[in-house]
């Protein structure tokens, strides 16, 4: 068991640089490995040009693919004030990470966070481009002066006898922009489609996806149900706040995600997540699915249409601009070359999840609740061309409520959501994704302006996540939870605010390298912002 308890007194021994963090678990790597390291890029982002390299795979620690694990380090400075900005890392057209940015000071920041990529093994085996999207804004006018500067680099744990290769799909494939000169994310809406030829022998199909809200969907989960609007105000944020997250083959929904509200370094209210950032700005969570059952009619040789969109619970299902999506196929093949065979038995799963939408509106007080439930069910016969026959049967079994009290005039909101589910996909019988999540928020948020300049907040959220993406990936349980407010005015613009926060976190985890390790952290931290 590893234990820590970080302090202020200690963050503060480098002076005035500020040391930016998450709170995470450390990569499960075989520490007793040889270790190869590489540069992958250094790079100043200071507009919207993104950082493309050509990658190449290191051969010191073994042939490429051979490894025991993968791990991306990235370390960030940068001083002046910026808004925090979205990064996208991208190798061979597939997203393999989703970040953010603290906020700088002007005295400077930096932060360094280590991300186990092992599960993109396939991918880091093979030379291709590597593209860092980090899109930044300078501007005297607004007050922006603040560059990102970052360095990338990558380690690779080789394997042995005591420490085996990392089991790993056969083929990824990239559902994705495919641009070869920025980050490969689509913004939606609309949908976007792509269509994909699968191998003839695919026996297994995964999907992991990345989604992130941006502009007036940044904040969705504050966002007001339509119907309310005029009794809020008219400059709320509207289409209500539910998001649905839906994968679909050839117009089929094939799986959903109920997506984790993260919070940005300048979200809700930014004093808090100074120098603790909120769970997810570093590394923001993925969504698995199987999609082995539609495996009878992707392993054809033909293209097949794959879409990813983001619903809301209004009738028009619309949300206001917009998420940032993509996702790929973790594909495995079958030995023999012949073609896969089989059938959908059964597919169980409605376009859209059920959804409610109630409230009441009386002199003083708004309050509005949304509810959303959702439930498929595929079911399959899956038959390899050596011959070897699986059952297939993938569930999931969702549930959402939001529910929201306005006061004041709209000046002080009160919510409370909260996500729940269960994703489960049996092989014969057997488990081979397991995804069980609950992540309950409360915000509570007063104005003393109508224009938000001058305002106090808090902040109670969880992530409580027991996760086995596949059958080739690691699993973990993760408790997390953040208790953080504060106060904050804003003078003129970025970086010219004044106030101050608090963040109390507790942070569990577990996984599994050979023995089961875990993780577990406290800390508590009080900040000045300015």
């Amino acid at each position: 068991m590893f234990y820590t308890l970080w302090t202020l007194g200690f963050l503060r021994l480098a002076a005035a640089v500020l040391f930016d963090f998450q709170v995470a678990q450390p990569p499960p790597v075989p520490e007793d490995a040889k270790q190869c390291t590489i540069q992958i890029l250094q790079h100043d982002f200071a507009d919207f040009t993104a950082e493309v390299v050509e990658y190449a795979p290191p051969t010191d620690c073994g042939p490429p693919g051979s490894w025991a694990a993968v791990t991306l380090n990235f370390t960030v400075t940068s001083n002046g004030t910026q808004f925090d900005r979205l990064a996208i890392f991208t190798l061979e057209n597939v997203e393999i990470w989703r970040s953010s940015t603290p906020e700088p000071t002007a005295s400077g920041i930096i932060w360094t966070y280590i991300k186990d990529a092992t599960r993109y093994t396939p991918l880091f085996a093979k030379h291709g481009t590597f593209i860092l999207e980090l899109d930044n804004l300078l501007s005297a006018e607004m007050n922006l002066t603040g560059i990102y500067s970052a360095t990338l680099e990558a380690t690779f744990y080789a394997s042995s006898a005591r420490n085996p290769p990392a089991k790993q799909a056969n083929l990824i494939v990239p559902i994705s922009t495919l641009s070869n000169t920025t980050g490969n994310d689509a913004a939606v809406p609309p949908g976007f489609s792509i269509n994909v030829t699968l191998p003839e022998n695919t026996v297994e199909v995964y999907a992991e996806l990345y989604a992130s809200g941006n502009n007036f969907e940044e904040e969705w989960y504050l966002n007001v149900a339509n119907e309310f609007t005029t009794a809020i105000g008219a400059t709320t944020p509207q289409q209500g706040p539910f998001r649905e997250v839906r994968l679909l083959v050839d117009g089929m929904v094939a799986g959903v995600a109920f997506p984790y509200p993260v919070i940005f370094t300048g979200g809700v209210i930014p004093p808090p997540w100074r120098p603790i950032t909120s769970y997810g700005a570093l590394d923001q969570p993925t969504y698995f699915l199987d999609l082995t059952p539609f495996v009878p009619i992707l392993a054809d040789g033909l293209a097949h249409n794959f879409t990813i969109d983001v619903a809301s619970a209004e009738t028009d299902r619309m949300i206001t601009q917009n998420w940032f999506v993509s996702g790929l196929l973790q594909v495995i093949t079958d030995v023999s070359s012949k073609w896969t065979t089989g059938k959908i038995i059964s597919h169980e799963a409605d376009p859209f999840a059920q959804t409610t939408t109630s409230g009441s509106v009386d002199e003083t007080t708004v309050n509005v609740t949304v509810t959303a439930r959702r439930k498929i069910r595929i079911a399959s016969q899956i038959i390899s061309g050596s011959g070897k026959e699986t059952n297939v049967v993938f569930t999931q079994d969702l549930i959402y409520s939001n529910q929201q009290n306005y006061s004041n005039d709209a000046l002080t909101v009160n919510l409370s959501q909260s996500s729940a589910g269960s994703v489960l996909s049996m092989h014969n019988n057997v488990p081979v994704l397991v995804d069980t999540f609950s992540y309950p928020i409360t915000i509570n948020q007063t104005s003393f302006s109508p224009d938000q300049v001058n305002l106090t907040a808090t902040v109670d959220h969880s992530y409580d996540r027991v996760l086995l993406p596949s059958p080739f990936i690691l699993g973990s349980t993760i408790k997390e939870r953040q208790i953080a407010g504060g106060s904050f005015v804003e003078l003129g613009g970025p970086g010219t605010g004044t106030g101050n926060g608090t963040s109390n976190n507790t942070y569990s985890a577990t996984s599994t390298l050979q023995e089961t390790r875990t993780t577990e952290k406290s800390m508590r931290l009080s900040t000045n912002y300015s």
